[in-house]
């Protein structure tokens, strides 16, 4: 097994106290691949904070629901590479002036008034023929591929309809919607293990976490607002509306952000 990280200038070399689980489960797992992500969850809560019960419960519930949360509000369905560019710090699904067409988040998800997503299908790219036949036959269907890969594989009309019963156009809404759901709810029940964490670090998770709040309603509504532009089609009503423009998003800029040269 092979990985990379990437260490900043953070004494504890990840900055957050939770992504040191990643280098954690990376090594756990060069020795046993067999480990389930609750077994490595487990163990890491154990020996970064304690034995508590409460405790370990609670954060297992965090940490096992992250992956997902974080995919809704950033990137659900399959949808890739709609980041800023060079920093790679926040939504911009619009950038088109990158130094070459695949640098350019507007080249992956191909976004237009029909719908959404690279078809890399035989019809599309054809990127799909160097999977092995069994995946080739389940991904050249639309119906048949899963939809955590849909847009990946397909361009779906918008008003495609989803196993949900909903459309392309609501089911996009409605995992971006959970997402942001999913992280104040991790922010929640870190809320109630005050007291069972050491304050300094109880203190560090619980503004990040306030900090991955803000920043989920940052990326569903600028992606939302975008995609609008295509799809014609209103988020539905009882989903809290976006306060800000899609231009207040566009306009947005981070010359100090890392990466940004």
């Amino acid at each position: 097994m092979a990985g990379v990280a990437n260490i900043g200038n953070d004494r504890n070399w990840t900055g957050h106290p939770f992504g040191q689980a990643n280098w954690y489960a990376f090594g756990r797992l060069a020795w046993n691949y067999e480990l389930s992500p609750a077994q490595i969850a487990d163990e890491w809560i154990k020996q970064t904070f304690s034995c508590d019960t409460v405790l370990v419960a609670t954060t297992k519930k965090i940490m096992l629901s992250s992956y997902e949360a974080m995919v809704n509000y950033m990137t659900p369905l399959g949808l890739h590479h709609i980041m800023g560019t060079g920093h790679h710090y926040g939504p911009a699904p619009w950038i088109t002036n990158a130094g070459r067409p695949d640098w350019n988040p507007v080249y992956y998800h191909r976004a237009d008034t029909v719908g959404l997503g690279f078809d890399r299908t035989a019809s599309g790219s054809n990127a799909l023929a160097q999977y092995a036949p069994g995946m080739q036959q389940r991904f050249q269907d639309v119906h048949t591929t899963p939809e955590a890969f849909l847009l990946w594989f397909h361009h779906v009309p918008w008003n495609f309809k989803m196993k949900s019963g909903r459309t392309l156009w609501e089911e996009l809404c409605y995992r971006y919607y959970s997402g942001v759901a999913a992280a104040k709810t991790m922010q929640q029940q870190w809320n109630t293990l005050e007291g069972r964490v050491d304050k300094e670090r109880f203190k560090q998770v619980q503004m990040l976490l306030t900090i991955q709040v803000k920043e989920a309603t940052w990326w569903r509504n600028a992606c939302l607002l975008y995609f609008q532009t295509f799809s014609k089609m209103p988020i539905p009503g009882q989903y809290e509306q976006p306060d800000r423009t899609l231009e207040y998003y566009k306009g947005l800029h981070f010359p100090y952000a890392p990466g940004n040269g």
